[in-house]
């Protein structure tokens, strides 16, 4: 994996995505050459987040105005979980993509699929380490997803081959599709991590 490669290739998608997105759809890839390349590493910043912010950091309780962390083990565990999840349901949602593709006059191609997928939530996955800043959490999981949003919008005509005009409508369905799967999946790394017995207030 080159390091510099995936950090000119992020800063790319985010900052001129317009001349971005025909590069990456003509770009000869595979499924496991994404994830080597580039989803592996992207795809972790959230979870590094999430462990500086918990274990580290501190989190806030709301109208309390305290902070805590949990304890190292938890916080590992969950920003793990959350990784492994993270790079099971990008694939998920790209066999999603994949499989409406015929119904808005795309074309089925899953490595296709994927690069809309992968490349859209950059800005999710980039902004998400403002998340360590205690507060902003919340602000940066917003403002990413809906730049990724943007960013799948503009990246499905190129990727997929999906009618301009229909774009909208194959964003929409594959952006409830993205909430459930990763609704289930928070409720898989909740369920699994618990709550930690050993959570301190931080001074």
């Amino acid at each position: 994996m080159d390091v510099n490669k995936v950090i000119a290739r992020a800063k790319s998608m985010l900052l001129t995505p317009r001349s971005e997105w025909p590069v990456v759809a003509a770009e000869p890839e595979t499924v496991g050459g994404l994830y080597s390349s580039y989803i592996l590493l992207v795809a972790a910043i959230p979870s590094v987040a999430l462990f500086l912010s918990t274990a580290v950091v501190g989190v806030s309780v709301p109208f309390l105005g305290t902070y805590y962390r949990v304890g190292i083990a938890t916080a590992l565990t969950r920003a793990i979980l959350g990784y492994v999840l993270a790079l099971v349901g990008v694939y998920v949602v790209a066999l999603i993509v994949e499989a409406f593709a015929p119904t808005f006059g795309a074309e089925k191609n899953r490595t296709q699929a994927l690069k809309a997928v992968a490349y859209s939530y950059t800005a999710y996955w980039v902004i998400s380490i403002v998340g360590v800043i205690p507060g902003l959490a919340l602000l940066a999981a917003l403002a990413g997803a809906i730049y990724s949003v943007y960013l799948l919008n503009m990246g499905l005509p190129f990727t997929m081959k999906c009618p301009t005009d229909k774009a909208i409508g194959y964003t929409a369905v594959t952006v409830l599709v993205a909430i459930v799967v990763f609704f289930v999946l928070g409720l898989v790394v909740g369920s699994v991590a618990g709550v930690d017995p050993g959570m301190t207030r931080a001074p």
